[in-house]
């Protein structure tokens, strides 16, 4: 069958994609990934896309439900509309379902590997109606970042699904309350390309008081992008109506480098039993309960002993490194490896308690090539790409010392990329953890624990 784009056909979604899709396969023609279906589903899908290998299309009308289908809490989330969700018409046990399933998927598809795999919901999303916050549906007001786009008339708005139009959507409900309450759509940012509003969720320091909010509540960051024209430059956008603790400016349209117009450069993060500087600009995880979570996970599954030797790549501001270095004491070490510089002092700066654990700034592969002393546990977490090469092959060779790897991975794909191209290195997938720190997203986080199958082979070439 020969598509065309703006065609509506009838189809039935057969199973999960990853990046979430449904996946449709006619008798005829090529497969059809269906966004804003769900498994099982007959569907009036109308065509968006047609290329030499697949189809992608929305769905039109539902002409049969599953019964994991809701009513999408947000007006915005819908084919045609903001892209920022994927999952909001499946209830939430669904969503986890079909995470678990693509994890599956691309494990036995990548690595070669059939493993069950069980999506843990993080706290205040759970479905025994137990919550830390109370006042938090389960399942939005989690996001601690939220990336604004800005249009041609200074609306910050979400981007529509694989597009460059920006929606006005007023308020995004998966925004944590301190984002929402910036009120970011609500003015307009001449001028600016992009406006990034960031909540902390440790205490502010005390003091005094800042943004109008008194001392110990929790702080937010606003860090505007220039367009390109210039007219950011200098004093870029008024500060009236502005209310976070900190404003910053990027010094370019795509630079990492914050000038601070207002405040200080960084938040308080609460994760661990302690809060963290991390600077505004700097990665951490974006659901509250995800550090937390994430922390306990690596403990248990690198089972650190005093003594031990601790390398933790791509560190960023030393969540790992922070928890892991009480645990193996005086007597043993901790490296972090991290090439952000802001990350680089929040890391140092976290980590200033115990003088055995050190960071050293510069691209991972990089600085493992120029050496570094053998260390039996590892932990990653690496950008969505995944792990380099030349880190899997460090990890393979015996002068590295590495007997258990904890890899923290967002993408399924590249993480089980990775987890084939260890086994095939002699380390073995002792087990799998993986967390809903993205409701209403296909987005899961992931926590791989690797053991090496017996003595390491010769060095690679």
């Amino acid at each position: 069958m020969n598509y065309q784009t703006g065609q509506v056909v009838e189809v039935t979604a057969s199973d999960v994609a990853h990046g979430g899709w449904c996946v449709a396969r006619p008798g005829s023609g090529p497969v059809v990934f269906v966004r804003h279906a769900l498994p099982g589903e007959r569907v009036l899908a109308r065509i968006t896309e047609v290329t030499s290998r697949l189809v992608r299309a929305e769905v039109a009308d539902v002409l049969a439900a599953s019964p994991d289908r809701v009513e999408p809490p947000c007006p915005h989330a819908g084919p045609g509309r903001c892209g920022g969700c994927d999952w909001q018409h499946a209830a939430l046990p669904a969503q986890r379902a079909l995470k678990a399933a693509v994890i599956r998927q691309q494990l036995r598809r990548l690595a070669g590997i059939e493993r069950e795999v069980t999506v843990e919901a993080l706290p205040g999303d759970g479905d025994d109606g137990e919550s830390p916050a109370p006042a938090r549906p389960a399942g939005l007001g989690w996001r601690t970042r939220v990336r604004f786009a800005v249009r041609a008339d200074g609306v910050a708005g979400l981007h529509a699904h694989r597009s460059h139009e920006v929606i006005d959507v007023g308020t995004c409900l998966i925004a944590h309350p301190v984002i929402t309450d910036l009120a970011i759509p609500r003015r307009r940012w001449p001028g600016v390309a992009v406006v990034e509003a960031v909540a902390g969720t440790g205490p502010g320091e005390s003091g005094g008081f800042q943004g109008g909010r008194p001392p110990g509540s929790q702080q937010s960051a606003v860090i505007v992008s220039p367009d390109g024209t210039g007219r950011t430059r200098g004093h870029p956008v008024s500060m009236e109506g502005i209310t976070a603790d900190s404003v910053l400016r990027r010094t370019g349209p795509h630079s990492r480098s914050l000038a601070p117009l207002r405040g200080r450069g960084y938040l308080s993060q609460r994760a661990a039993g302690r809060d963290w500087r991390v600077s505004a600009g700097t990665f951490w995880q974006v659901h509250p309960g995800a550090a937390d979570a994430l922390a306990d996970a690596v403990l248990a599954a690198l089972e650190p002993r005093p003594g031990d030797a601790v390398l933790d790549l791509y560190c960023g501001a030393g969540l790992f490194a922070g928890v892991l270095a009480p645990a193996v004491g005086p007597g043993g070490s901790v490296i972090g490896v991290e090439s952000d510089a802001a990350a680089v002092r929040d890391a140092r700066y976290n980590l200033r308690k115990w003088p055995w654990a050190q960071v050293r700034k510069g691209d991972v592969a990089g600085v493992l090539a120029r050496g570094l002393p053998p260390a039996r546990l590892v932990v990653a977490d690496p950008p969505r790409a995944g792990l380099a090469r030349e880190v899997i092959d460090y990890l393979y060779r015996p002068r590295s010392g590495a007997g258990r790897l904890a890899y923290v991975s967002c993408d399924p794909a590249t993480l089980a990329r990775d987890i084939g191209l260890l086994v095939a290195h002699g380390w073995v997938l002792d087990g799998l953890r993986a967390f809903d720190a993205f409701p209403m997203t296909h987005h899961v986080e992931c926590v791989a624990i690797l053991g090496k199958d017996g003595p390491p082979g010769p060095e690679p070439d």
